[in-house]
């Protein structure tokens, strides 16, 4: 073991991880959507296969969402679902390198764009609910080509990496902001210009910035700054994702967000959250990063209980 730990620091100082990602990146900007899938179809299967890790949260995510499938169904939606997921990766370099006209036409059309137009007419602000869901990115890139948009934003952990993807994530116009209460501020500053916001609605928080609420029948941890949000600037809350057509391009799709978003009480509030998520992947729920440990908190983990791993998912 301390021979292959010795080899693998060798290796990593020979090809730097950051450096040759961001060559990759660059490389796969000038590949056509119809390869990066093939790509992808080939690559999903494979990361099923070898890691143990994302096979396994996935699949323990798809037995909570769909209880009633069988085996075989699931393990096909498990597959499927890491195809989406490397395709997402893969297109990266599309969505943050790619020539912009190349990235526009890939937009085959836009549905509910009427919800943005009609909250900013009438001089509100509008929030959108970003899952992760299809490719996330070119609902950014869509979004800030077209509306003054703002979305929080927090470093890689690879540092080198930072200027690339937040060049990429601001080149048609998005302001980035910090993920803290100067963040939140801009947030605040830029609804109550009537400008568009984006929200991570999927994201598991800290402790002390979230509520348990379920999602697909199980609670998980969920952000509660969006009631804070919306009682200070009266906005609209919808839904935005991007949804893959494999090889061809996305479709844009805006959906209204759950009633209760809108409700002052973070449980109810953060409830609707989840159910506007819930509608998003109902889509296509192959699209959705099962591989994402959405449940990783518990309330036994809150309630401080001496056997709170016991109630753990994963």
């Amino acid at each position: 073991m301390p021979k292959r730990r010795s080899l693998l620091k060798r290796l990593k100082r020979r090809f730097p991880q950051a450096p040759a990602i961001a060559w990759l990146w660059r490389r796969l900007a000038d590949w056509p959507l119809a390869r990066l899938w093939r790509c992808a179809n080939w690559l999903g299967p494979q990361v099923y296969r070898l890691s143990r890790r994302e096979r396994q949260v996935t699949n323990a995510n798809l037995n909570v969402a769909y209880p009633t499938f069988s085996v075989g169904e699931g393990k096909a939606l498990a597959h499927d679902s890491l195809r989406h997921s490397a395709a997402t990766m893969l297109e990266l370099g599309h969505a943050w390198m790619a020539d912009p006209e190349r990235v526009a036409s890939g937009i085959l059309a836009v549905h509910g764009r009427e919800k943005l137009d009609n909250a900013r007419a009438e001089g509100r602000g509008v929030i959108v609910l970003a899952p992760h869901f299809g490719n996330w990115e070119v609902l950014n890139f869509w979004l800030s080509s077209h509306f003054p948009f703002t979305a929080m934003y927090e470093p890689p952990k690879m540092a080198a990496l930072d200027p690339i993807i937040r060049h990429g994530r601001e080149r048609m116009g998005a302001a980035l902001v910090p993920t803290n209460p100067r963040g939140v501020a801009a947030l605040l500053k830029a609804l109550k210009r009537s400008e568009a916001i984006g929200i991570l609605p999927d994201q598991e928080p800290s402790w002390g910035s979230g509520a348990f609420a379920p999602f697909f029948g199980r609670d998980a941890y969920t952000a509660t700054l969006l009631p804070k949000l919306v009682a200070r600037t009266q906005a609209r809350v919808v839904t935005g994702v991007a949804l893959r057509v494999p090889g061809k391009g996305f479709e844009i799709h805006f959906l209204d967000a759950d009633a209760r978003v809108y409700h002052d009480d973070d449980i109810q509030s953060a409830t609707g959250v989840n159910a506007s998520v819930e509608a998003a992947i109902a889509l296509d729920p192959a699209q959705y990063q099962w591989e994402y440990k959405r449940y990783g908190k518990t309330p036994e983990e809150q309630q401080k209980l001496p056997n709170y791993r016991d109630y753990r998912l994963y």
